[in-house]
């Protein structure tokens, strides 16, 4: 590791500071894998592109941007380390959102493309100062008379996917009520879901872990170990299914009271299966971590998603439907148990990396709307992160 923040002398922040964190799991391997190499390109910098039409007050959405940071303690955050090498999130007082404004009002069609792409690009290239929040940007574009985009660069450190609509949401609300509205309910912040995490059990989960994959030979592999030098950022391949073909599967699931994600992740494993020849395969299922035992955990702006192995044992002369139903009781046993981190079950385990390839799937709220007369975020591309988190939290 070249570089690794450190605590600063408590006389020089102490006033600054508004209050000290705990890292969730999720969070220490990121934090590791970001500082491993600076000088290489951070495949944890995301981002999130809004379209919006309408009339905008771009001073408003500003003073928005503000009031997201101010409401949610941990976008305020900055990741350092104790003297006794422990890291920590060290949230700050009165920090604003970093904020730009670019005018392309004077471009349009492959000119436009190519202007946004390269600022995107360029934007993104720009790494973070993980001691130096806050760990978020966004950049206002305009693109016509009343045509805007609005560009959120953001670590991963900070949120998940589930968490960016939460914040959009209250962004456009916070344009559309102005200045003079009456103060939003609190929200629950992500230092509950961090005590939350605390109380867990963690015997119970790593006798479970252990139980699930007692005997496994190892990781599942479809690339090599270790990847050449350099940063490759991560993107997105997107395949439609048919209508037809959609429908089709829903009735599958519904008639054997299966769920979209067991058929999904059982279809997954039997690829795995016959592409390695194997009949026991394990693979990464990224989980939200959100239970439903913390009250306003659906509205935490913060990183509680974790990963967690799927290991499913195929028998040939196993019908489908019996497959998918067993691989479904046995995950959901594991629910209660998702808390563990990554690092944690696979020592349990002793098979090196056994997380490796992820099943592609996701889970977020719905995508937020805006409503008349602010601006109404017509669409949103998903940010493009890494598709299975770091499972590496110490040299």
């Amino acid at each position: 590791m070249n570089r690794t923040p450190t605590e600063p002398p408590a006389e020089s922040v102490r006033s600054r500071v508004e209050d000290v964190l705990p890292l969730s799991p999720l969070q220490e391997g990121i934090l590791f894998h970001s500082l491993f190499d600076e000088s290489e390109r951070d495949v944890y910098v995301a981002q999130l592109l809004l379209d919006l039409t309408g009339p905008l007050d771009a001073r408003r959405l500003r003073d928005a941007a503000d009031g997201v940071l101010a409401r949610h303690a941990n976008l305020r955050a900055g990741f350092l380390r104790r003297a006794s090498g422990e890291p920590a999130q060290v949230v700050q007082r009165d920090v604003r959102a970093p904020w730009r404004e670019e005018d392309l009002s004077a471009l349009a069609g492959p000119a436009l493309c190519r202007a946004l792409d390269a600022l995107l690009a360029e934007d993104r290239a720009r790494r973070f100062d993980l001691a130096r929040p806050p760990l978020l940007r966004f950049t206002l574009i305009r693109t016509g008379p009343h045509s805007h985009r609005l560009l959120l660069t953001y670590h991963h450190i900070l949120m998940d996917g589930w968490s960016w609509p939460v914040l959009v949401r209250e962004l456009l609300a916070a344009h559309d009520a102005g200045p003079d509205s009456p103060e939003p309910a609190p929200v629950t912040p992500y230092s509950s879901f961090l005590r939350w995490l605390d109380t867990r059990d963690t015997g119970a989960a790593r006798d479970a872990w252990s139980r699930s994959l007692a005997g496994l030979a190892g990781g599942s592999r479809t690339a090599p170990a270790s990847v050449p030098p350099g940063a490759v950022l991560p993107d997105r391949v997107e395949t439609q299914l048919a209508r037809t073909t959609t429908d089709r599967l829903t009735e599958l699931a519904r008639a054997h009271r299966l769920t979209p994600g067991t058929v999904l992740q059982g279809a997954w494993a039997l690829l795995l299966g016959q592409q390695l020849r194997s009949e026991d395969v394990v693979f990464g299922a990224i989980v939200s971590g959100r239970s439903p035992e913390l009250p306003g955990v659906a509205d935490i702006v913060g990183l509680c998603i974790n990963t967690v192995p799927v290991r499913v044992r195929i028998d040939r002369a196993e019908p489908l439907v019996e497959l998918f139903g067993r691989l479904q009781e046995e995950q959901a046993a594991l629910i209660e148990h998702h808390h563990l981190s990554l690092v944690e079950v696979q020592r349990l385990a002793g098979a090196g990396n056994c997380s490796t390839p992820a099943s592609p799937s996701r889970t977020t709220p719905s995508t937020p709307t805006g409503s008349p007369p602010s601006p109404p975020a017509t669409s949103a591309s998903p940010p493009s992160i890494p598709t299975t988190p770091p499972t590496t939290r110490s040299p």
